[in-house]
């Protein structure tokens, strides 16, 4: 997974600097660095919302397993009165 998240935000990167030349009208390849630096931020970039997202999802499952034994404890313990 980290390996095709990096290359999908490296294209990404790459990708938004050759739009913003476009959309300038310049040539693609203007300043070769600045694609280097898209490709380096982008790859950054979904690297860190990857462990956002798996974060994110481990605290759901605490969360979540926290109110099923809110639950079992509230109707449960109810019939043993």
């Amino acid at each position: 997974m980290p390996v095709s998240s990096t290359m999908i935000g490296a294209l990404l990167g790459l990708g938004t600097q050759m739009y913003s030349n476009a959309l300038r009208k310049l040539p693609y390849m203007r300043h070769p660095w600045e694609h280097v630096l898209g490709m380096g931020l982008g790859a950054v970039f979904v690297n860190q919302l990857v462990k956002w997202d798996e974060q994110l999802k481990e605290d759901l499952d605490k969360m979540l397993d926290k109110a099923k034994a809110a639950n079992e404890r509230r109707y449960i313990d109810e019939d043993d009165d």
